[in-house]
């Protein structure tokens, strides 16, 4: 077997469960930045209640709001979709291959991802807040099962 510097390939027959939860996780920020660049509204209904307003009040005193967070989403949507391409890739790639460094990239990428947007919906007592808490598990079973993963491939060589 090849060994690269700051590569451990797996067995030949081994399956990598790690990456193929963290592909997951990519898979529903894919899935998040679609639904930000095609589906989402401007405002959701929970927004004017947690900003102690309403709808018709917001674009009488902002007409333009509704346009620009329109815009904003379909950037933030762009991102999510890239994001989550980028996890699938790095999933399938050097974090399969256990590359040194790999499982801080997918801790942080999750955590600055998914994450964040978990908590400030906890913040803002979103609708949609366990949904999202729920969305950042893949990253934690694909950081938990890479550690197992590693463990057993080190009882396997000795």
């Amino acid at each position: 077997m090849k060994r690269a510097e700051g590569i451990v390939r797996p067995f030949k027959y081994r399956k990598a469960y790690s990456a193929s939860a963290l592909t997951f996780g990519g898979i529903i920020l894919v899935g998040l930045g679609l639904y930000f660049l095609f589906i989402r509204p401007p405002l959701l209904p929970e927004d004017p209640r947690y900003m102690r307003s309403s709808l018709a009040h917001i674009q009488a005193e902002l007409p333009g709001l509704l346009s620009w967070l329109s815009r904003v989403f379909a950037v933030m949507g762009g991102f999510m979709l890239s994001t989550g391409i980028l996890t699938c890739y790095v999933a399938q790639t050097s974090f399969r291959q256990r590359m040194r460094g790999s499982p801080t990239v997918a801790a942080l990428s999750g955590l600055s991802s998914i994450g964040l947007m978990a908590v400030v919906n906890f913040i803002i007592n979103s609708d949609f807040k366990w949904l999202l808490l729920a969305f950042s598990i893949p990253w934690l079973i694909s950081l938990g099962l890479y550690y197992r993963e590693g463990q057993w491939t080190k009882n396997k060589t000795g």
